[in-house]
């Protein structure tokens, strides 16, 4: 195989991550941008609302930093481009400050429930195997 090449699982993981990821974007532009009519629909309770509306504004924004540097950290490791990795860092660094927010430094863990914590966990198993795979294929010298 040519080194050139991309191999296969570099473009499965690359686009698995993009459409992942963009889940997150879509829910943070709606959270934003619908309020409390796409909450509601998302079937958050009116505490949960009150919660999400009562966050501060350096927490929205390391929302923001996960949600979007997970997005272009896929599509950097689509475009085999080596800053995939420290953004996918900044991606899971702004994901572990917003747990530690939910569950250390607020009443989130309280309010969100179980269910909550579940997804909670399957997005931090993602993360961190975004950024692994990032690490994977930089060391393997895929991405220059």
């Amino acid at each position: 195989m040519s080194e050139d090449r991309t191999p296969w699982h570099l473009w499965v993981v690359g686009i698995v991550g993009v459409l992942w990821n963009s889940f997150g974007c879509y829910d943070f532009a709606m959270s934003m941008i619908g309020g409390d009519v796409y909450l509601r629909d998302a079937g958050m309770t009116d505490a949960q609302i009150a919660y999400f509306n009562a966050m501060p504004a350096w927490m929205i924004a390391v929302w923001a930093i996960g949600v979007w540097g997970a997005l272009l950290g896929a599509l950097l490791l689509l475009l085999r481009n080596k800053l995939a990795l420290p953004v996918f860092a900044a991606s899971l660094t702004a994901y572990a400050l917003s747990l530690v927010y939910t569950y250390a430094l607020s009443n989130g863990g309280a309010v969100m429930g179980q269910a909550m914590w579940i997804m909670q966990s399957v997005i931090l198993v993602a993360c961190v195997f975004f950024f692994w795979y990032a690490w994977f294929a930089r060391k393997r010298g895929l991405l220059r």
